[in-house]
């Protein structure tokens, strides 16, 4: 989501339109009120129709403002922003807040023409998702739908939309629905290929099924995750730590409904009604360097082994906070969370 230089304020004329639509080489730009709320679009086709109607550079933008535009609110993620994008033949969408004031702005060159990363990312697909049966006999749980949409290939395009076009996808079970879905990739703005599991491997073992190690951080995430996470923030904070390997972590807050009481040889020291523990929980990303890949074994190897032999050697991993939208879909509650079903 951009900042909002590419906008005028409503007394602003087509003079001031066309400067800010030349700065920022973009097709529109947002006009708002005194209030910061937004009154509509105005377009380059707006400014030519109007100047070919008659109207002179410096007269107000006012009349020639388009109300019928599309908005979004914050909790749009890029993908959905993407198909909107696609869908009306737009190239940005504004993002207001409940009051209708603009707090930020998709633009399309920034989605999708942006700069590109040489990343690799690997999905690990290949779970059975037990905790979810009965949903997942008959389909992976990467598969599942959330608002229309499979988790997987909502993961896929906000991979895509960072520039990150090399995407591996580790399977295993009912790999084939995987794989008739997504195909090479090139329907969803990528390139696909997967990683096949004769037998399962865990989230790090899968990844010494990559058929060459790459000579930049590759980026590994879980494929049942619905999130925004900023992906080239994660990435440059890798890179500029000079991490071995760097973990995404998410603030997690687990009330205990109890009064909790310590002891110490049978005389109460202290007690604390239903006290409130605060951890860092593993997200399921992660960004490993070309050695840390090296050193994974082709057997089932968890990937939380491998932060912990790093550890023991001293090898420097890193913590990075995600701030945006996260679900682990893992469980029939946080699933139906995600779905808006809780």
């Amino acid at each position: 989501m951009d900042n909002i230089n590419c906008k005028i304020q409503s007394d602003a004329t087509i003079r001031d339109a066309l400067e800010v639509i030349d700065v920022f080489a973009i097709g529109a730009v947002l006009v708002l009120d005194v209030d910061a709320r937004l009154l509509g679009l105005l377009t380059d086709g707006d400014i030519r129709r109007a100047l070919l109607g008659g109207a002179s550079i410096n007269d107000p933008v006012t009349p020639w403002i388009s109300k019928n535009y599309i908005s979004v609110g914050r909790d749009v993620g890029r993908a959905e922003v993407l198909d909107l994008m696609q869908a009306r033949l737009i190239d940005q969408v504004p993002v207001v807040d409940d009051a209708g004031k603009v707090v930020g702005v998709h633009l399309i060159h920034d989605i999708i023409g942006g700069r590109k990363l040489d990343n690799v990312a690997v999905i690990m697909a290949g779970g059975k998702g037990v905790r979810l049966r009965p949903l997942t006999e008959y389909l992976p749980k990467p598969m599942i739908k959330v608002a229309g949409r499979p988790i997987l290939e909502r993961l896929v395009l906000h991979l895509v939309s960072y520039g990150i076009t090399r995407i591996y996808l580790a399977v295993n079970y009912m790999s084939h629905v995987i794989e008739d879905h997504f195909g090479d990739g090139s329907r969803f703005g990528c390139s696909i290929e997967y990683l096949r599991e004769e037998e399962p491997l865990g989230t790090g073992g899968s990844l010494s099924l990559l058929p060459e190690i790459s000579d930049k951080p590759v980026l590994v995430m879980n494929g049942d995750l619905v999130m925004q996470a900023n992906l080239e923030g994660l990435l440059r904070f890798h890179q500029e730590g000079g991490f071995y390997a760097t973990m995404g972590v998410k603030p997690y807050r687990h009330e205990v409904p109890f009064g909790c009481v310590e002891s110490e040889s049978g005389r109460i020291l202290t007690v604390q009604e239903k006290p409130s523990i605060d951890k860092l929980i593993n997200a399921g990303l992660y960004v490993l360097s070309p050695e840390a890949l090296a050193s994974i074994p082709r057997e089932f190897f968890p990937i939380t082994d491998l932060f912990e032999s790093a550890l023991v050697d001293e090898q420097p991993c890193g913590s990075f906070l995600i701030e945006d939208e996260w679900t682990d879909v893992g469980r029939i509650d946080d699933l139906h969370q995600a779905q808006g079903n809780a």
